[in-house]
């Protein structure tokens, strides 16, 4: 089962359109800087260097990246690198294994494939950076902006602008908090958990409800108790129902990469050509044509019920 059925909350974005992708490259960010914790649906090469099975730095991995094969796990931009562009930054968020100096001013990617918000997820994969030791590593990245700022304070001034998804006692005051994708519906849950079997992916896809049904009061009380922050749900499940063809989909079942037992592309297969056609890219993680339209609809919400209060195009204004 390990990290390939598993969309952790902690994790990132998820939003809009596959197309007219807005050209952000030249735009002042919306926000100084931009923290990102998650796992292998945001991980953009931290676990590169560990001993592990959840790793992705390497072919047909990237093959649509700017920078080619990097670590993320997809062919192209992950959600957060698109939600990076939407906010106005013209570089990729760096990971924390390869932030130095001065880069860590536009913020810093802590995702690590294979991690969990307990510390034992993932742990028969191998190495991984689980949530509380991504946590460690923004303190420690907390100190380096003070020494780059000169005193706590500037850091604490700077920090307070900046876009979280998580971390309200570390400096963060604009929180979104993604709910729970509809996992049972994913190529692996579908094929190796369910047998092909529809009843089980229902059953999977309505045990995740009450979870995030319980997140959208949690947000609603931590706005209530935490006056000087502000937090939002992104409704990961909604934005993913609907017709997929009516966005230009036509494969949804199966990944575009040949994929090994666990899910993962074969090391130099050869993928499908027609990968803006397919919802998967490994059986697994979505593609990048996914992930522009997740990260789209959660910066700037298409309908009423793909974020609450507001999403994040008016949770950063």
């Amino acid at each position: 089962m390990a990290y390939k059925i598993k969309v952790w909350c902690f994790l990132l974005f998820l939003l809009k359109l596959v197309s007219n992708l807005p050209n952000c490259a030249h735009a002042a960010p919306q926000v100084p800087c931009f923290f990102i914790f998650g796992d292998s649906l945001a991980d953009s090469g931290n676990n590169n260097n560990l001993v592990t099975a959840a790793k992705a730095n390497y072919r047909p991995y990237g093959i649509d990246f700017p920078n080619g094969t990097t670590g993320r796990f997809t062919n192209g931009r992950t959600v957060v690198d698109i939600i990076g562009e939407l906010l106005g930054f013209n570089q990729f968020i760096p990971p924390f294994a390869t932030a130095r100096g001065r880069d860590i001013l536009v913020g810093v990617n802590y995702a690590s494939g294979a991690a969990g918000i307990r510390n034992e997820s993932g742990r028969q994969l191998g190495d991984r950076i689980s949530l509380n030791e991504q946590l460690l590593n923004h303190v420690t990245t907390l100190s380096r902006l003070t020494q780059l700022l000169g005193t706590k304070q500037a850091a604490a001034n700077y920090l307070n602008k900046c876009l979280y998804y998580l971390l309200y006692h570390l400096g963060a005051r604009k929180i979104a908090l993604p709910g729970l994708g509809p996992i049972g519906s994913i190529p692996y849950s579908f094929s190796t958990l369910c047998r092909n079997n529809l009843s089980c992916v229902t059953n999977i896809n309505n045990a995740l409800l009450p979870f995030n049904d319980r997140l959208v009061s949690l947000v609603d009380q931590l706005n209530r108790e935490l006056n000087d922050a502000r937090f939002i749900y992104l409704n990961s499940t909604g934005m993913s129902s609907g017709d997929p063809s009516v966005l230009g989909f036509r494969v949804t079942n199966v990944g575009c990469c040949p994929a090994r037992s666990d899910g993962q592309c074969i090391q130099d297969s050869t993928p499908c050509q027609n990968r803006t056609e397919y919802v998967f890219w490994d059986a697994i993680h979505p593609t990048e044509a996914l992930n522009q339209f997740t990260a789209r609809r959660s910066y700037n919400a298409f309908l009423p019920s793909d974020a609450y209060p507001t999403d994040i195009s008016h949770l950063i204004s």
